[in-house]
């Protein structure tokens, strides 16, 4: 979505012919693909894993960190292997959305209308919301070493990308309706 909402205000005149049916296949197929083939290897890793002793993830769902405290193995090399991996799933896409964003700020502070400064501003400052939130979470969760966390915040920072920015999502993109904000405005009553 970054590389969109790039192409459509840093290069709205080649927007189609860069954007192309080809390109946007190719970009969902290849995330797809890396992401699959980098997850296997941590798959292969925790199949070898032994589990002894409880079998309750003290956790709201199967994440990563808890089924690992179930290992009685040495869980070293997939403790490194998500932290080494979590650079091309989590860290990449980030910087690469980040950079992409600082390219369409600079290109929306040239424009010199207040009116088109602003409408450029509210079509991308959504989803850049959506994805600070998320990334934000996914951040802590995966890149920072999870022994010495404290179990509740682990659950609530997962609650928070898991449920949370899909929660979001709708709500922030919806708020951009002009009747919907009308809606709101009745409903809470404010002018």
């Amino acid at each position: 979505m970054s590389y969109d909402r790039y192409l459509a205000i840093c290069r709205p005149l080649h927007y189609t012919s860069l954007m192309s049916v080809q390109l946007r296949y190719g970009l969902v197929l290849s995330s797809w693909v890396l992401s699959f083939m980098l997850v296997l290897i941590t798959l292969v890793l925790l199949c070898h894993l032994d589990f002894c002793g409880p079998n309750v993830i003290n956790h709201f769902f199967c994440e990563f960190a808890p089924l690992l405290e179930l290992s009685c193995s040495d869980t070293t090399a997939v403790g490194i292997d998500m932290i080494v991996l979590s650079f091309p799933l989590v860290l990449l896409p980030f910087l690469l959305t980040i950079l992409s964003y600082i390219c369409i700020f600079v290109t929306i502070f040239g424009i010199s209308s207040t009116s088109g400064r602003q409408k450029s501003f509210s079509t991308c400052s959504s989803h850049l919301v959506v994805v600070s939130v998320y990334y934000g979470s996914m951040l802590i969760i995966y890149m920072v070493p999870y022994r010495g966390h404290s179990l509740s915040i682990n659950k609530f920072i997962s609650l928070v990308y898991i449920v949370l920015t899909p929660l979001l999502n709708p709500v922030i993109y919806s708020l951009r309706n002009q009747e919907i904000q009308a809606s709101v405005r009745k409903h809470l009553k404010v002018p």
